[in-house]
């Protein structure tokens, strides 16, 4: 997983790159107030870690968008080159 976030603060304008690995999914639910329930995403870098929180709603709008895009992932490789 990688994630890059654009912040705006007094000095500027900071960008962040990092990465990780989806450690856990959790699903919030609050009996109470139903509507306020959420999917909380967590992952761990090597020097990173994070969650990132999405309604229901937002989930359902990506995965909409992605089976419309889903033909065009064709096939992904990963290449590592080693420095000798």
């Amino acid at each position: 997983m990688q994630i890059k976030v654009r912040k705006i603060n007094p000095d500027g304008q900071v960008r962040l790159e990092t990465s990780g690995e989806i450690k856990e999914i959790l699903i919030n639910e609050d009996f109470l107030y139903p509507n306020k329930e959420s999917v909380s995403i967590c992952f761990r870098g090597k020097n990173s870690s994070g969650i990132v929180d999405l309604t229901p709603m937002e989930i359902e709008h990506i995965y909409s968008v992605f089976i419309k895009k889903k033909h065009l992932v064709k096939g992904i490789k990963k290449m590592v080159f080693r420095k000798e």
